[in-house]
């Protein structure tokens, strides 16, 4: 059986100007964390026998994983366009912070996103999410009803805002 999966599709290549900031601050420490990896690396190597030097295989592991995101952001940073200001403050947009209210009277707090700042325990939620799409041009008092684990969920906008 292969481990073939089909690509991905594409995210939005958008962002806020802090997440875009937190990127820029993320290669530099990864880009300094390799020196350091590639330090201990080299040590593990002169140690002698490499097939069973614990250290050196952990550490060739630490340095193609810190590999893969710096080549990852140097591909994507470039590619990303960094939205500031939406025009219209009386409809959602990306960048909104959005207040919900579900059918329990629970209220919910989100704000959109770009793919690569996303944090849920934050209230960050990608500008891709079905959650996201559902609330997109809307206002307040407006009702939107998205399907969670093929169940359907109805949420009330009550605030929108922009920080």
């Amino acid at each position: 059986m292969s481990r073939w999966r089909p690509p991905q599709p594409r995210s939005t290549a958008i962002i806020t100007p802090e997440g875009y900031a937190a990127l820029e601050k993320e290669i530099k420490a990864l880009w300094a964390k390799r020196r350091i990896v590639n330090d201990a690396l080299a040590a593990a190597a002169a140690e002698g026998d490499r097939s069973e030097n614990a250290e050196y295989i952990y550490r060739k592991k630490e340095q193609a994983g810190i590999d893969r995101r710096i080549r990852y952001l140097q591909k994507r940073m470039p590619d990303l366009q960094v939205v500031s200001q939406v025009g219209d403050h009386s409809r959602i947009f990306f960048g909104a912070r959005v207040e919900l209210e579900d059918e329990q009277g629970k209220l919910h707090q989100y704000r959109i996103v770009g793919p690569d700042e996303t944090n849920t325990a934050a209230g960050d939620i990608s500008i891709d999410s079905p959650l996201a799409k559902s609330l997109l041009k809307k206002q307040v008092d407006d009702e939107i009803s998205i399907n969670i684990a093929d169940k359907p969920v109805h949420y009330v906008i009550l605030q929108i805002d922009y920080v």
